[in-house]
């Protein structure tokens, strides 16, 4: 999930334009091939691009919202092909409810993903919350090798975004497929109680220390200048929170009276998740001994109704 959320003075080089055409396979490297599910949005941008890695005998990654034409888009594509595995990259629910329905059409393909989070029945960290039904078949953490014939993907986890947030790099090509960790098109929304700002800017360092020559994220085009993105990415996280200090400063002392400063460039609608991505920094500043809050009911987090002081 993810949407561009009003500017700072940190300039991400966004790329937003790619050739694609739903339910079309695409092969956009020697080892990956795409196909994009119709399920555009605000948060989706164009919709979820599912990759199959190999030839032959593939991987199948983040199969994407339970849309019946995009799983006969996918089974036709692989029809004469073995998958070996399915890799989810987290379990929201425009990434991870088509996994199980295409496992079960090819005759139960392993499903492999890190441990889904128990979240309130009401939690809506996803496009359209999350996918509360996914299990996977195999537990990732990080560091584990999944291969075929010519290919090797390894997973890394990149908490943040989601607590369960994988990513898999593809060793041969030195490419990640980052998920909804890192988006070429958008920032990436961090949203409590499930996204952390602290973890997310932690894996994002993981990422940038990779090296990685390419990424492709599961919604829009590819980053290939990735160094200087990542750099951009970072900086953008911290000059906003820049900005919370200085409206904490100018006497603000609630997300409420925060937001419509912040974002004032931005759609109204998108204010809600704008709100739950500054409570995500202020959580992490409170951590840090930066910022002080009032409780707002129970729990050992701030939450949205909060009040705000700097220390």
């Amino acid at each position: 999930m993810n949407a561009s959320l009003g500017p700072t003075d940190a300039v991400i080089p966004f790329v937003r334009e790619f050739d694609f055409a739903y339910g079309r396979c695409d092969s956009v490297s020697p080892l990956i091939r795409r196909i994009v599910a119709e399920n555009p949005g605000p948060f989706t941008f164009t919709g979820t691009g599912t990759y199959i890695v190999g030839q032959g005998t593939v991987a199948v990654i983040d199969p994407g919202p339970a849309l019946e034409h995009h799983l006969d888009a996918l089974l036709a594509t692989l029809d004469g092909e073995t998958v070996s595995h399915i890799l989810v990259t987290h379990t929201h629910a425009d990434h991870s409810p088509l996994a199980r329905p295409l496992s079960e059409a090819l005759g139960g393909v392993p499903i492999l993903a890190a441990r889904p989070p128990r979240l309130p029945a009401d939690d809506h960290t996803g496009e359209e919350g999350a996918d509360p039904d996914f299990e996977p078949d195999i537990v990732l953490t990080g560091g584990e090798r999944i291969s075929g014939p010519g290919w090797t993907v390894e997973a890394l986890a990149t908490p943040g975004h989601a607590s369960n947030h994988m990513a898999f790099a593809l060793l041969e090509e030195n490419a990640l497929f980052p998920g909804d960790h890192v988006m070429g098109w958008s920032t990436t929304v961090v949203m409590p109680p499930d996204g952390d700002m602290d973890a997310y800017l932690d894996s994002l360092e993981r990422v940038r220390q990779g090296g990685f020559a390419t990424l492709w994220p599961t919604h829009g085009p590819p980053i290939t200048d990735v160094a200087p993105f990542l750099l951009a990415y970072r900086d953008h996280r911290l000059a906003r929170e820049a900005q919370i200090v200085a409206r904490l400063e100018a006497g603000d002392q609630t997300i409420a009276q925060m937001v419509p400063t912040l974002y004032s460039a931005i759609d109204r609608r998108l204010w809600p998740a704008a709100s739950l991505s500054v409570l995500a920094h202020l959580i992490r500043l409170a951590r840090h001994g930066i910022v002080a809050w009032t409780p707002s009911g129970d729990g050992d987090l701030p939450g949205p109704a909060s009040i705000f002081t700097l220390r």
